[in-house]
């Protein structure tokens, strides 16, 4: 099993390193449902993979200018107060619960990335209050459930903070991995974590990021992005269904894959119903 979990731990790795995020969704599950660990001990091992892989995609983005250090900082500061508080609060949430809220963070992030990454119209100037909202927000959530929450990071920081986008995306990387070790903070209060394991993911993931950054070229990223997005829900399904009840996950499943396949018509056939209702969104 532990061979398993590295080798799926470095196919997560290579696809955060071709997405640029969204892969350390899987983690939690992995090492849940594969390695064999309660929530809470794969909550605390997945906030040490992302935040190694944040780190080393950090350092890599710093190198070519594409980190904003005074508004990364500023986000990370509040992050870190939320996310520590995250970790200490989740030793009183039962770990089905942490498990279901997971889920939904999956389905969120899964939306996120079927929608695209708009380029949103940068603000005129930084909000530093709302910057630190935000942040204490979005690292509560990543010390509770131990994702990064990138989707919810990267339009804070190009809307609130006014940065471009390709700074939004590295400074954000800066900010997960903040987040991720303050809530790593929180959690090993009161967890005991497999450090010979949770190394040996963590290193899995991060030579997969390495290599997937260098494969970004020989794939359509728009559409490994949006077929991952489909399978991210998938998976939440499979959460659902271990957590709450087998028959509720295979409703959200079933519902899924109708999204899917009437998505995947309305691309490739000229009558879509999807039209009738959100015309502006299929045509897009």
């Amino acid at each position: 099993m532990t061979v398993l979990t590295v080798g799926l731990a470095l196919i997560v790795g290579m696809v955060l390193g071709l997405l640029g995020g969204g892969g350390s969704i899987l983690m939690v599950p992995l090492l849940t449902y594969v390695a064999g660990m309660d929530a809470k001990q794969a909550i605390a091992t997945s906030l040490v993979v992302v935040g190694v892989t944040s780190t080393i995609g950090g350092i890599s983005h710093a190198r070519a200018a594409r980190v904003h250090w005074r508004t990364g900082l500023t986000f990370g500061a509040a992050g870190m107060a939320g996310a520590y508080g995250g970790g200490q609060l989740a030793r009183f949430i039962p770990g089905t619960v942490l498990l279901i809220g997971f889920a939904a963070m999956m389905a969120a992030t899964a939306v996120a990335m079927l929608r695209g990454r708009s380029a949103a119209v940068a603000a005129d100037g930084p909000h530093l209050w709302k910057i630190l909202v935000e942040g204490l927000a979005v690292g509560l959530l990543t010390g509770l459930v131990g994702a990064g929450g990138g989707f919810l990071v990267v339009p804070a920081l190009a809307v609130l903070g006014g940065l471009p986008m390709p700074v939004a995306v590295g400074t954000s990387l800066i900010v997960i991995s903040m987040n991720s070790f303050a809530g790593l903070g929180g959690y090993l209060s009161s967890v005991q974590i497999d450090w010979a394991a949770a190394l040996a993911v963590a290193t899995a993931a991060a030579i997969g990021a390495l290599v997937g950054a260098r494969l970004t070229a020989m794939v359509n990223p728009d559409l490994l992005r949006k077929a991952f997005g489909w399978f991210v829900l998938a998976m939440s399904s499979v959460i659902v269904s271990q957590e709450i009840h087998p028959g509720v996950g295979i409703a959200a499943a079933s519902f899924t894959a109708v999204a899917a396949t009437m998505t995947f018509a309305c691309v490739r056939y000229a009558y879509c119903p999807l039209r009738r209702l959100i015309p502006t969104r299929i045509a897009t």
